[in-house]
């Protein structure tokens, strides 16, 4: 299980009070034989008629030595989501 960083918390909050329901804490991404961890899932209905919304949050503070390097790691944790 990944280690969550600092700003989880603030962020899952947000998103309760903006209307989305929490419903992974973490997500779980799985292709064949690999599994990957999100940090949350979320889902907001639009309508009773329609399909809710659905999103999936990967958390990152940029706290590290570089800026430039979190990104590029955030930028590749991204990539390989998708």
């Amino acid at each position: 299980m990944p280690k969550l960083d600092i700003i989880h918390n603030a962020v899952k909050n947000a998103l309760i009070k903006d209307g989305w329901l929490v419903t992974d804490d973490p997500y779980v991404i799985q292709y064949r034989r690999t599994v990957l961890y999100a940090d949350l899932g979320a889902e907001h209905p639009i309508a009773v008629e329609r399909d809710g919304q659905k999103l999936v949050v990967e958390v990152k503070s940029f706290v590290g030595a570089s800026k430039i390097q979190d990104l590029k790691e955030a930028l590749g944790q991204y990539d390989i989501y998708r």
